[in-house]
């Protein structure tokens, strides 16, 4: 008898790939598509808290607690829409043929990217520090958080106007049976949003004891 040769591995079709190859993003999680439905989900309920939270600013002293407690609720959506723009942009640049298909947003936009993250962490920031640091602090921490407040606020302008098509056409999608199966991972992005709420709610509860002696010590200092 001959000898038995080796058995050949069996190769994949010319441009096929396997699931190691696609990722989990692609498999599970809708790839480009699912990540924009997520990110215009997180956004349109930014844009709902970030509303309520301009509200309190009309009477800020008197609607601290609020003012808090929107702030805190606001936090791990915000992280939510930091990962998911992060997720997309390094995709883009690393070479991810489904992300480069679906493109980069546009020049204006991505140049404005890092302004906003970084605003967006320094105001949150400096907010919650302002409530923890001492008495001493405040005047400096309060000034920092005003500051970036304002180049915030500039940023995100531009950046809602210049998303706020997207977000409008994106944020029903997984709500609507007839859109919610044509990408995978409807249920793993709701459940992310869900558990954002429910750690939003717990930073809220863990931060509210701290406003009543913040104001009983004056506040914002001197």
């Amino acid at each position: 008898m001959p000898p038995r040769t080796p058995t050949a591995r069996r190769r994949r079709p010319s441009g096929g790939t396997d699931r190691s190859e696609r990722g989990i993003d692609d498999n599970s999680l809708g790839g480009p598509e699912g990540n924009a439905r997520l990110t215009g989900m997180t956004a349109a309920v930014l844009l709902v808290l970030l509303a309520a939270e301009g509200l309190t600013l009309l009477q800020v002293h008197s609607l601290i607690t609020p003012h808090v407690v929107i702030g805190m609720v606001l936090v791990p959506f915000v992280a939510v829409k930091m990962a998911s723009t992060s997720w997309r942009m390094a995709k883009y640049y690393l070479g991810s043929p489904p992300y480069l298909a679906r493109g980069a947003p546009p020049l204006l936009l991505r140049l404005l990217g890092p302004v906003v993250v970084l605003a967006t962490v320094a105001v949150f920031a400096s907010g919650i520090a302002l409530l923890l640091v001492p008495h001493s602090w405040r005047s400096s921490m309060f000034f920092l958080h005003k500051v970036t407040f304002v180049l915030w606020f500039g940023a995100m302008a531009v950046h809602v106007l210049g998303h706020v098509l997207d977000t409008s056409k994106l944020a029903p999608a997984d709500f609507v049976a007839r859109t919610r199966s044509q990408v995978r991972g409807a249920g793993a992005r709701l459940w992310a949003l869900a558990a954002s709420l429910v750690v939003g709610i717990l930073l809220a509860v863990a931060m509210a004891p701290t406003i009543g002696p913040w104001v009983a010590t004056g506040g914002r200092g001197g």
